[in-house]
Parts: structure tokens; sequence; C-alpha cells
């Protein structure tokens, strides 16, 4: 008789390749990306790190968040963005149901006042628990807020698709999900955080929403 070992739940994070003068340097300078490069494989509360770079790219970018949903089933999803201008981790509470581009994407298209899902609701709240998250980062030194909406550029666009799909998808209706938005890092310019706290206060992020997560799971006892 054979025995196999059961796979631990996935926890995906996603971040984006550069953009905009970032990109002609180098596609991987954006701190979203290379912190979630740092955190791939690892474990954390028995849940292994997948992390993933998505294209700045409407349209492209969902293709590859939903090849991602399909081949990893996760448990939760943070996708991860660069905010230049911000000075702290900023964790997003709405997700609207609109792409109004600044600028053009990787790609150079720039839609204005089209939906990132025709028929879609207007929005989405994260299901992820970000005041507890909020707290955990505030009390470990690192600068955090809570932010009320990610946009209307493409960090958006991955944000609400992502809900979108926690929300309809059957074999995703017990994941959870949100967006986070990370500053600069000091070589791009100020206001910045550095990679290591980009990085630390990420995985202190997923522990606190696991955490959480897990005390409200149905037979742990009382919600909080």
């Amino acid at each position: 008789m054979f025995f196999t070992h059961a796979q631990p739940p996935v926890v995906l994070l996603t971040g984006f390749e550069a953009f905009g003068d970032s990109r002609t340097a180098d596609l991987e300078l954006n701190p979203s990306w290379l912190a979630v490069r740092s955190l791939h494989g690892d474990e954390l509360a028995g849940h292994r790190l997948v992390g993933a770079r998505l294209p700045c790219v409407f349209g492209e970018s969902l293709s590859r968040l939903h090849a991602l949903l399909r081949q990893h089933r996760p448990a939760l999803v943070l996708a991860v963005g660069e905010a230049g201008g911000r000075a702290g981790l900023s964790l997003e509470r709405i997700a609207i149901n609109l792409d109004d581009a600044r600028q053009p994407d990787n790609a150079g298209a720039q839609p204005i006042d089209q939906p990132v899902i025709v028929g879609g609701p207007a929005a989405y709240f994260t299901s992820l628990p970000i005041k507890p998250m909020l707290r955990d980062l505030q009390q470990a030194g690192l600068p955090a807020e809570v932010s009320p909406s990610a946009g209307s550029y493409v960090c958006n666009h991955v944000f609400y698709a992502l809900m979108h799909a926690l929300a309809t998808e059957p074999s995703l209706r017990a994941s959870r999900g949100g967006f986070v938005h990370v500053p600069y890092l000091p070589e791009q310019g100020s206001p910045s955080l550095p990679l290591a706290d980009t990085v630390a206060g990420l995985r202190l992020m997923l522990a606190s929403a696991l955490a959480a997560i897990s005390a409200t799971a149905p037979g742990a006892g009382a919600a909080h």
C-alpha cells in the first residue's frame, strides 16, 4: 500500500513587474515583486508561500492571475503593488469595478472609464482581516495604514478581478484575498521603505491574517 503526504495549503502572493519610468532600467525593479520573490518557497503557519510576478498590463495580468488561482487553489491570496508617494504599507479596503488609467500600461493600453468585469458589482471589500493586520504592523514599528481605495490602474484591476473570482468560483469560495500597496525602494525616490522592512511587513501581515482567520473558523470557538 502506498501512502501520499498531503501538500500544505498555499498562500499565493503576487507582485508586479516594473512599469513607467522604472521599467527602462530593469523589469524586476518593483518593490512588490522583489518582496514577493523573497518570500517564495517559505512556509508560514503550516502554509506554503508561492510568489508570482504579474505583467503590468490590463487583461494580461488577469489571465496570469486566473491561471495561478486554477493551479494552486490557494487558501489565501495577497496581491501586492507599488505606490510611489506613500510612506507606509497600505492595506487596501475596497476594489472598484473601474479601469481609468492616467498613463498607458506596459503594452500601451490606456482604458478610460471601463469596467474591470462587465456586469460585475460596483465594488468588493477585501476579505482579509485588515484591522488586526494593521495593528500587528504598527505594534512591530512598521509604517502602515488602511487605504480606502486601490485606485483605478492595473493594481485595482487585479484586486477587483481577484475578489470577483473568490466570490464567484465555487472552488475558491473558502479562500480569502486582498491587496496591499508598498512604498518605493530607497533607490527609487522618497518616501521609501527598505526592502527588508517590506518583506518583514508582508510576512507579518500573512501571519496575522492566518491567525485571525483560524481563530474565527468554525469550531475554533467564539469569533473575535
